[in-house]
């Protein structure tokens, strides 16, 4: 492709299908910031590439986990539009918390609020509804500041879409109080040498998620994670918001 061709297609926010592949190069300049194995092996580039937009879909416990290792790794994250996310939910998660900014309610026009974080922070995940001309912007606007934009639902022109099929819980018959282990079945897809569906079980264990039950709840849940919020990621949630308010 030529380009002339590679520039007009950039600036209407598509990008050749051969930019949708790793190099070692890529992995040793910081151009794709690391994630966990697990999820490692769904995206084209063996982590989350520099200007690049991923899409999630059916679990926040998913999303964060996106955040974990980047955060750890030294560099900046920031989640809008999702007020029951809160620190200690990402903290549990494996977010260094002290690098993640969390902007609850971005207002009637979240726009500017976006790009100004793109702007300046390596990992912005978004959750808010917005327009698909404005949210093909913002795509633009990340793939120019080489940050990474994290979409939680429907995202046009994602590069990388993954979705939370099921999540099940540890099972409560032997006594246990409360919800330790999460398991949840994560499919990729997108454009590109992304397009070829794939599967992992993304597992967190005792030590990571411990998670009080509410009285009258449900011991677990079977259902697909896409078909609605599920209960394990509302009590996350409900307890971050509740606990893991910044002092």
């Amino acid at each position: 492709m030529s380009r002339s061709a590679t520039a007009s297609l950039a600036a209407l926010g598509v990008n050749p299908a051969s930019e949708l592949t790793s190099t070692t190069t890529d992995q040793a300049t910081g151009r794709v910031l690391p994630v966990r194995g697990e999820l490692a092996g769904l995206l084209p580039w063996g982590g989350l590439r520099r200007g690049s937009t991923v899409s999630v879909g059916g679990s926040t416990s998913l999303l964060l986990a996106l955040l974990a290792d980047a955060t750890a790794d030294g560099r900046w994250a920031a989640v809008v539009g999702l007020p029951g996310v809160g620190v200690l939910a990402a903290a549990e998660l494996g977010v260094s918390v002290q690098r993640l900014a969390l902007v609850p309610q971005p207002g009637s026009d979240p726009g500017p609020v976006i790009a100004a974080l793109l702007d300046g922070i390596d990992l912005v995940a978004v959750a808010c509804p917005l327009p698909p001309s404005l949210a093909r912007r913002l795509t633009a606007r990340a793939r120019q500041r080489r940050a990474v934009l994290i979409a939680f639902g429907p995202w046009p022109s994602a590069d990388v879409e993954l979705t939370a099929e099921s999540v099940r819980w540890n099972s409560l018959d032997d006594g246990a109080e409360t919800l330790r282990r999460q398991e949840i079945s994560v499919r990729s897809g997108g454009r590109g040498s992304a397009g070829e569906p794939r599967r992992v079980l993304l597992s967190f264990g005792a030590e990571e998620i411990e998670l009080p039950l509410v009285a009258g709840g449900p011991a677990g849940s079977d259902e697909p994670a896409d078909a609605g919020p599920d209960r394990a990621d509302e009590l996350a949630t409900r307890r971050a918001t509740t606990w893991g308010r910044p002092a």
